[in-house]
């Protein structure tokens, strides 16, 4: 029986992804991190991701997914509101919610399994000794695991363990002893040395560091001067972060050997690139899902495209490329 011919796209979302360019296979987007090799170095960012994205966008063009940050045991969250929109971006108190490494493993993983690429799940806790179980509880399951010692939100204090080099060193230590699977360290903006954070994380046996999280915000409703986050402070994110994180990630690169991993404002290859150009080796993307959900995919066929336009192997390359014009 001979197969019916394929039926012209139905839409303009199936138009578009119906329309990719064939990229010639002398470009190569590759990155590893460990053990780990990704097609691509492109993904979600932690918290800006679900796999019902699946039914929505080719998710197999990324190089990997991250999950949404996985807690030993089912929280909760921060009261509402949750969410706010300010000129310079949006702010987010979510306060990360979990059902917890049972919850993740019997609800959600296989359906991130089945997204055919990577999966990179985000491990929390409150305090340094909380994430190495957390990675037991997960009994193997997940290709890495990127340990969020970073998010800002989680308190009213805005504190983080990723500030402080020496519990990063118990995190990771204690992680590292658990698992021989690729781990990944996300560092927050406000640290006294970025440096210092990315190194004791290497010499703890990080294969890779995120650089960085939101930046910690307090955003007020412009009627009463009160609180408009129910948790007061949150986590600001969008393009308005992205020079501050392009310095982070800078300083982060010259000081470790191990990937350094840019999140902060990524909507657009050119975003990507200007991360790439001072020294990140793959990129997170995540208010920038929120308003187009086809972000992460664009960006890595452009990418793609700028790579076979220039006759570059790769992007490396293409950076090595126009710095000699």
């Amino acid at each position: 029986m001979t197969s019916a011919p394929p039926q012209p796209p139905t839409d303009a979302r199936e138009a578009f992804f119906a329309a990719r360019r064939a990229i010639p296979a002398t470009v190569d987007l590759s990155v590893r991190i460990g053990t780990l090799t990704l097609a691509n170095p492109v993904m979600p960012a932690s918290g800006c991701f679900g796999p019902a994205l699946g039914r929505l966008i080719p998710v197999a063009e990324l190089g990997a997914v991250v999950t949404k940050t996985v807690f030993g045991t089912p929280r909760g969250g921060n009261p509402a509101h949750r969410l706010t929109e300010i000129r310079a971006g949006m702010v987010n108190s979510v306060g990360i919610p979990s059902r917890g490494a049972a919850g993740y493993l019997t609800e959600l993983h296989p359906r991130y399994q089945g997204l055919g690429v990577p999966v990179i799940i985000s491990v929390g806790g409150h305090r340094p000794g909380e994430y190495a179980p957390v990675i037991t509880d997960l009994r193997g399951a997940g290709d890495a695991y990127e340990l969020n010692v970073s998010c800002p939100n989680l308190d009213r204090l805005g504190t983080d363990i990723g500030s402080d080099p020496d519990a990063i060193l118990a995190v990771v230590r204690a992680a590292r002893q658990t698992t021989d699977k690729p781990l990944i360290v996300k560092l927050p903006v406000l640290a006294s040395s970025i440096a210092d954070c990315a190194l004791a994380a290497q010499e703890a046996g990080a294969d890779a560091v995120c650089v960085a999280n939101s930046i910690p915000a307090l955003p007020l409703q412009p009627d009463t001067r009160s609180p408009a986050l129910g948790n007061v402070i949150g986590g600001l994110s969008g393009p308005s972060i992205r020079p501050i994180v392009l310095r982070l990630v800078w300083l982060a690169a010259r000081a470790v050997e191990i990937p350094v991993i840019a999140c902060g404002g990524i909507e657009t290859a050119d975003d990507a690139l200007d991360y790439f150009s001072v020294g990140a080796r793959a990129v997170q993307v995540g208010t920038a899902n929120f308003g187009r959900p086809f972000a992460m995919v664009e960006i890595v066929r452009a990418l793609q495209e700028r790579c076979a336009d220039d006759e570059a192997a790769g992007i490396r390359d293409l950076i090595d490329l126009w710095r000699a014009q």
